[in-house]
C-alpha cells in the first residue's frame, strides 16, 4: 500500500495526499525543503505579534543560558586553576618549609654549640678571675711586705749612727742611748723569763734591770718600745728593776731608792691576789700610764742597763 503524505496548500493548509513513489529524489528534497520553509512561515504568520515576542524570549533565554554556562565554565575553570595553583604553591611552600626546618635545625645546632662554647669560655673566665684575684692578693701582700721592709730600712738608717756608736761602747745586742747601754730582750715565748731570771741575765752581762727615775727616761724607754714593735700584734711587756717584796706598798728600785714618781696604769698597782710584787713596763702612747704590777714568777721580756765601756 502506498504511503501518502499531505500536500501543503500555499495558503497554509493541507491539500491532497501525494504518494512518495510519485516523486523523484530531487523533487522529494525540493519538496521537503519547501514544506519546511512554508511550515516555518506558516508558524510565524500564525500570529505576527506573538511570534516576535516568543522569538525574543527564546533568544533571551538562550543568551541567559549561554551566560550561565559561560559563568559556570569560568568559575569551574577558575576553581580548577586555583586548585592547581594551590597544589603547586603547597608543593613549593612544603619544599621551602622543609628547607626552613633544615635551616632551623642547623641554627639550633649552631646555637647549642655556641652555648657550649660560651659556657666553656665563662668557666675559663671564672678561673681567670680567680687567678686574677689570687695574684692581686699576692701583689698586695708583696706591697705590704715591701712597705714593711722599707720602713725597717728607714729605721735602721736612722739608727745607724746609734748602732755604730753602740758597737764602740756597748756589747753586741746592746744599744747606746743617753750615754747608757741598754738591752731589750724582745724575746718570743721561748725566751721569756721570770723577774729573778731576767735580773740574773742582766747581772751576768755586767748590768741590772733598768731603773727609770725620771720623766725623760720614762718617755725615751716607752718610745723605743713603741717604735720597735708591730702595732698590729700583741704588745710585749718588760720587767724593770722595781718591786715591793720587802714591804707591801713600798716600791723600791734595785739601788735601794724608794719610788718617788710612778707612771702606773689606771687602777695599778692593785696587788691582785695579794701576790703582785714586781713591776713591768709596756708600750703605751700615754707614757704616763705605762706601768703595771705583776707576780714575779710570771714570764715576761726584760730590759737591762749598764754603763758603756768608754765614752770619748
Amino acid at each position: 500500500m502506498e504511503k501518502k503524505e499531505p500536500q501543503v496548500d500555499p495558503d497554509g493548509g493541507f491539500n491532497t495526499l501525494i504518494c512518495q513513489e510519485d516523486l523523484e529524489d530531487d523533487e522529494l528534497k525540493t519538496y521537503s525543503q519547501s514544506n519546511q520553509q512554508k511550515l516555518q512561515a506558516s508558524l510565524f504568520r500564525t500570529s505576527p505579534g506573538t511570534g516576535s515576542r516568543l522569538a525574543a524570549v527564546i533568544l533571551m533565554l538562550l543568551a541567559a543560558v549561554l551566560l550561565i554556562v559561560n559563568i559556570s565554565l569560568g568559575v569551574h575553570y577558575s576553581n580548577l586553576t586555583d586548585t592547581h595553583l594551590t597544589l603547586k604553591d603547597t608543593e613549593r611552600i612544603g619544599k621551602e618549609l622543609g628547607e626552613l626546618q633544615e635551616s632551623y635545625k642547623t641554627a639550633i645546632g649552631a646555637m647549642k654549640g655556641a652555648h657550649m662554647q660560651l659556657d666553656s669560655e665563662l668557666n675559663r673566665q671564672q678561673q681567670t678571675n680567680w687567678e686574677l684575684e689570687h695574684q692581686t692578693k699576692r701583689r698586695k701582700d708583696f706591697e705590704m711586705q715591701a712597705d714593711t721592709v722599707t720602713k725597717d730600712l728607714a729605721k735602721l738608717r736612722t739608727r745607724l749612727p746609734e748602732i755604730t756608736v753602740s758597737c764602740k761602747h756597748c756589747p753586741p745586742g746592746w744599744i747606746l742611748m743617753n750615754s747608757v747601754c741598754y738591752y731589750f730582750s724582745f724575746a718570743d715565748n721561748g725566751g721569756l723569763k721570770s723577774w729573778l731570771k731576767a735580773r740574773d741575765f742582766c747581772r751576768i752581762h755586767g748590768g741590772d734591770l733598768i731603773i727609770i727615775n725620771s720623766k725623760d727616761k720614762e718617755n725615751a724607754t716607752v718610745n723605743y718600745l713603741l717604735s720597735h714593735q708591730d702595732p698590729s700584734k700583741t704588745q710585749k711587756s718588760f720587767w724593770m728593776g722595781l718591786r715591793d717584796s720587802q714591804e707591801e706598798g713600798t716600791w723600791k728600785w734595785l739601788d735601794g731608792t724608794v719610788l718617788d714618781e710612778g707612771y702606773w696604769q689606771d687602777g695599778e698597782p692593785n696587788d691582785y691576789d695579794k701576790n703582785e710584787d714586781c713591776a713591768e713596763i709596756f708600750p703605751s702612747i700615754n707614757f704616763f700610764k705605762a706601768w703595771n704590777d705583776l707576780k714575779c714568777s710570771d714570764l715576761q721580756n726584760w730590759i737591762c742597763e749598764k754603763a758603756p765601756t768608754s765614752i770619748s
